[in-house]
């Protein structure tokens, strides 16, 4: 209310002073009286704007303040009920809400930053000219060092892990081993791509599973020896009781001076021949872990997989016919192309195609098909489903281990081959299965 009084008053007070003015100029008053009326007019005029600006100027003060985060300001108040007060109280309850929003993110951000900085996977933050934003103690801890500036830093670390950071794209992930003065590490390399405030930011994690790959590789290796074990004593232990029971017999009549019968010769033949199969057995279980234990490495070229799945299906179309199974095989888009080993590549596909014929003897509707397609993160997917009898949620989890099967007649082998095959390709084999509607074998291949 004070405002607007002062206001209305210097108008008025400006109103009469023209008045006057006129008034004094059409009586012909005298030059100084006429001076001294337009001197105080222009003083009231000054003094009227600046009145009128007063209010602008708090306001402008009111949001320089916010603009320079300044909440610490606080505006005079009187208490005395006029608009005034009231505007200034108001900016002092605006700043002091401001100045608890400013501090409760401050607190968030030393928060996330004080969480970021204490988790045990190593995470690293740099812009697109490659300026590290934030660094954490477990990833300085990882790669033993102090400090970093530039992500281009890390090349003198490991030139490996400099090249995965820089050759990832969002989802894609690398194994890579590394030297620490703790010893060798195994670092699982993840990334991320981010977009802030128009700002593309890489995150990277790094993940020391060293002592996971140990646990998992001395499990795997019980699991062979049980494996070994287990065929070689199912084959050892005949061939030697067969062979201690036909000396036994020999040194007998030796011994004796007995004369060898036609019988005991046919007897002798037989055992012989049991041997000699047993031991033809034991040299195929262990060309069998030789192969498993020596894949050559991928030649890699470029594979159009429509073209690949046509051969394939050419191959397979003797014992498609015979077993009665139709085929359904689908590349999306048709020119989809893969780099890799063409040769290793069929040879899984191969082996899926037999588990999936053998899988759908017993059904009723045979139908085996092959999906070719890229997937929402841009991974090159092969989908071999089949209408099968399906795998028992126990054996899910063994398929894949060395000398496993679910078959009558069959090696084990050749799901482990696949595996190790997409592993040459930093790639992986999944499956889904659910008793009496199938099974689905997914290669997956990174882009």
């Amino acid at each position: 209310m004070d405002y607007k009084v002062g206001l209305a008053g210097r108008i008025i007070l400006l109103a009469a002073s023209i008045f006057l003015l006129s008034y004094f100029i059409l009586n012909g008053a005298g030059v100084f009286a006429t001076s001294l009326f337009i001197i105080l007019i222009l003083a009231q005029i000054i003094f009227l704007i600046s009145y009128a600006e007063s209010s602008f100027k708090k306001v402008r003060q009111f949001l320089d303040n916010i603009k320079q985060d300044n909440y610490t300001s606080v505006f005079p108040v009187k208490f005395d009920g006029t608009e005034t007060d009231d505007l200034h109280i108001e900016f002092n309850a605006i700043l002091a809400k401001l100045k608890e929003d400013q501090a409760e993110k401050e607190a968030n951000y030393q928060y996330f930053r004080s969480v970021f900085q204490h988790l045990s996977i190593g995470l690293i933050t740099f812009e697109e000219d490659g300026k590290i934003q934030i660094l954490n103690t477990a990833a300085k801890r990882m790669l033993n060092i102090e400090q970093l500036h530039f992500i281009t830093e890390i090349e003198s670390v490991n030139k490996e892990l400099h090249q995965a950071i820089h050759g990832l794209r969002t989802g894609g992930s690398e194994l890579i081993k590394i030297a620490h003065p703790d010893g060798i590490m195994q670092l699982s390399v993840y990334v991320i791509e981010l977009v802030m405030r128009d700002v593309k930011i890489k995150l990277v994690s790094l993940q020391n599973i060293q002592s996971e790959l140990e646990e998992k590789e001395m499990e795997a290796w019980q699991n062979l020896v049980k494996v070994l074990t287990h065929e070689i004593m199912n084959s050892i232990a005949p061939i030697s009781s067969l062979a201690s029971t036909i000396k036994g017999e020999i040194e007998h009549k030796i011994e004796q001076n007995l004369p060898a019968a036609l019988d005991d010769l046919e007897d002798y033949q037989m055992g012989i021949t049991t041997i000699e199969k047993r031991s033809e057995g034991l040299i195929n279980f262990v060309s069998d872990f030789r192969s498993l234990a020596h894949i050559p490495n991928p030649k890699f070229s470029t594979i159009h997989l429509k073209t690949l799945l046509q051969q394939l299906e050419t191959l397979m179309q003797h014992q498609f016919e015979s077993n009665q199974i139709m085929t359904k095989c689908t590349v999306t888009p048709d020119d989809l192309i893969l780099f890799g080993d063409q040769n290793l590549i069929e040879q899984v596909l191969i082996n899926l195609v037999h588990n999936g014929i053998h899988a759908m003897e017993t059904s009723i509707t045979k139908v085996l098909s092959i999906d070719a397609f890229i997937d929402e993160s841009g991974k090159i997917i092969i989908e071999v489903n089949d209408s099968g009898k399906g795998i028992e949620e126990e054996a899910l989890s063994k398929i894949f281990i060395p000398f496993f099967t679910t078959k009558k007649k069959g090696s084990g082998i050749g799901l482990s081959l696949s595996k190790q095959i997409m592993r040459r390709h930093k790639g992986n084999i999944q499956v889904r299965s659910e008793l009496g509607k199938g099974t689905t074998f997914k290669l997956i291949f990174n882009a």
